[in-house]
């Protein structure tokens, strides 16, 4: 019995959807014949992916350990096969926020003067490594990451945090905030991707109220409502002006680490290339 990549996407199904029944629907094949396809991978790779003796279907170990792998090996032959980029086989920069801030549109231009043959695709993901361990990117910047099994880090820079308050609110006029000028007020946290938490604050000042959030999008959205203030970095003043938010810096806010990360080994030749370019810029 041949195992082929079927097999991985009925399994990526199965791990999704955490039910035989809903991954059959969602790929129109019957319940058995799904199950017959997860048993087959089972049985080549000598292992028990899958816990099927209670309601809710688990993933087991090797299953978890597999997924990530699944996800990138699929993602790699969707990229291969994808005929929008069988011209050129882009590289592809993910990020899960505000990219570089001030240093975007220099990093594109620098990137399309030096490597004209090889296209940079900036892709914001909204998931923690901004798509690197499913196989979606490249390499990534990335904001405080910690440790990812598999991927490498590096220290671009660092970023003054500042306020993000509704600019028709008394906080907006101030020239400087500190973040128990916050505390009195919702803040809106991503809990996706973000870098805030009420950590920042002494636990006997901290907030009382979070509003929380799963983008960058909604972040605006909230504060420029006027429902909550938000901390964040310099870069995001510089991705994302908007109308209805100041930024207004803050005095006793530790600032936030930018790093490049990718896969050991790279998953695209040019990714050493990218990571000397970004040292270039950012020093």
């Amino acid at each position: 019995m041949t195992v082929d990549l079927r097999h991985l996407r009925a399994f990526l199904a199965i791990a999704a959807e955490g039910s035989v029944t809903r991954a059959a629907a969602r790929l129109h094949v019957t319940q058995p014949a799904l199950s017959r396809t997860l048993r087959q991978l089972e049985a080549h790779l000598g292992v028990t992916l899958a816990d099927r003796s209670t309601h809710h279907l688990e993933l087991t170990a090797a299953g978890t350990a597999l997924r990530d792998r699944a996800a990138a090996a699929v993602a790699a032959v969707d990229d291969v096969l994808d005929p929008a980029r069988a011209g050129a086989w882009p590289l592809r920069l993910g990020h899960a926020w505000s990219a570089l801030g001030e240093h975007t549109g220099p990093l594109l231009r620098a990137w399309d003067e030096a490597y004209p043959d090889v296209p940079l695709r900036l892709l914001r993901i909204d998931d923690r490594t901004a798509g690197l361990t499913d196989g979606r990117t490249d390499a990534a910047v990335l904001r405080d990451p910690g440790e990812i099994a598999g991927v490498r880090t590096e220290c671009l820079l660092t970023e003054a945090r500042l306020a993000a308050v509704p600019a028709d609110g008394e906080l907006a006029r101030r020239p400087r905030l500190a973040l128990a000028d916050l505390a009195g007020h919702p803040i809106a946290i991503n809990t996706v991707t973000g870098t805030t938490t009420l950590d920042l604050w002494p636990p006997a000042a901290a907030p009382a109220m979070t509003v929380e959030v799963a983008n960058t999008d909604d972040w605006l959205a909230a504060i420029s409502a006027g429902r909550a203030a938000g901390v964040t970095s310099v870069a995001t003043a510089a991705m994302y002006p908007h109308p209805a938010v100041a930024y207004v810096p803050l005095t006793d806010a530790p600032p936030l680490h930018l790093h490049v990360a990718w896969r050991e080994p790279p998953t695209h030749p040019a990714v050493p290339a990218l990571i000397g370019l970004l040292r270039t810029l950012t020093i």
